[in-house]
This record gives structure tokens, C-alpha cells and sequence, in this order.
């Protein structure tokens, strides 16, 4: 079995994914949560930039789901701007969620909070997602799960370094590889090509 390295956050498969999903379902902010978590899992956003989101992030002056967007040098763990671009099924599911929203404001917080008209902290939003995974029983995962996820899942499905470099933001292809996740059944697929 390929083991997981220390201090990493644990990679979730399909089903520990729709178990977290579920629960969120049953919380109180369930559409807020799910478009978090979402961002994170199907995005490849750091827990802080999904914090600095604004409305107008994300949606376009007509009013539809952008297929991609820039993130500001303050939004982002570098200090450096980057394209984030944003999946069909994230669009969808973006689209759901802001119809959803009561003030539409570009400015304002993709992601309200109670306690803040400017939206959650990265730290704050941290806990959060770490509650979720607790409530859904998935020991070792943590907000930079579905961020390590995503690109795991994208270079399973056979899409090069270079690009997961460019997708996740990074600078150095060696932290982009350091995201990827073995696994088993990764392993067995690979030997057998031979």
C-alpha cells in the first residue's frame, strides 16, 4: 500500500467525497458549503483565495458564470495574480449558487459569513471546511484536501505536470508534483503498461 506523507492533507476518493457532500446537505449553510468545497475539490483553490472571492470574481457584467477568471496578487498565497479556469460542472454549479444569492453585488463576498459583511477569513474559512470533514468522519483531511484531490485526480486521468502546474498556480513544477497522490491502484495501472 502506498502511504501517505506526513503533514500532507489526505487525497479523497469518489466516495469520502459524496460522503462529505452529504453532510454538508444537512447543515444550515448547505448551498454555501457544497459551492466551497466545490471551489476547493473541482477549482483547485487554496482555502484563502476561495476567502477573497468576490461576486465579481466570478460573474461576468452580463451576468453569466465566467469560464475563467484572475485572481489578484492579494488573493493569492504568492503575491502573484493567476487564471483560475473554471470546469463546466463548476460553472453549473456557480450559476445555481449566485441565482441563489440575495445581493449580487460584484464587490461584495462570493462567500458570506454571519459575522462579517466582507466574507469569512482564510482562517476562519479553514475551520470551517476542517468541521466538515470531522462531521463527515474523514480523518487525515483538511482544507487543502480538495486542492491536492484535484490535481491527484486530474494527473490519474493522464494530464501532464506542466499543466497541473498551471492549473494549480505554482511556480515549481517539483511542489506541483509533490501534490499528486499515489496510489494502488495508480501503481498496478502503471506497471502494467509495460
Amino acid at each position: 500500500m502506498v502511504a501517505l506523507k506526513m503533514g500532507q492533507a489526505k487525497t479523497l476518493n469518489e466516495k469520502e467525497f459524496k460522503r462529505v457532500l452529504a453532510i454538508v446537505a444537512t447543515t444550515r449553510y448547505a448551498e454555501r458549503d457544497r459551492m466551497v468545497l466545490l471551489m476547493s475539490f473541482w477549482g483547485g483553490l487554496r482555502v484563502g483565495e476561495i476567502a477573497a472571492l468576490r461576486i465579481g470574481d466570478v460573474v461576468g457584467a452580463d451576468g453569466s458564470i465566467k469560464q475563467q477568471f484572475t485572481l489578484t496578487p492579494e488573493q493569492t498565497k504568492g503575491n502573484k495574480p493567476r487564471t483560475v479556469m473554471v470546469a463546466e460542472k463548476l460553472r453549473k454549479e456557480l450559476a445555481s449558487y449566485v441565482a441563489g444569492l440575495k445581493h449580487k453585488d460584484p464587490k461584495r463576498a462570493l462567500f458570506g459569513s454571519q459575522r462579517s459583511r466582507d466574507g469569512f477569513s482564510a482562517n476562519t474559512l479553514c475551520k470551517r471546511m476542517n468541521h466538515l470533514f470531522a462531521l463527515a468522519g474523514i480523518d487525515g483531511a483538511s482544507s487543502h484536501s480538495g486542492r491536492r484531490t484535484f490535481i491527484t485526480t486530474l494527473a490519474n486521468k493522464g494530464v501532464g505536470v506542466r499543466v497541473l502546474m498551471a492549473l494549480a498556480g505554482h511556480r515549481n513544477i517539483g511542489t506541483t508534483q509533490r501534490y499528486i497522490d499515489l496510489n494502488d491502484e495508480l501503481v498496478k495501472v502503471a506497471v502494467n503498461l509495460i
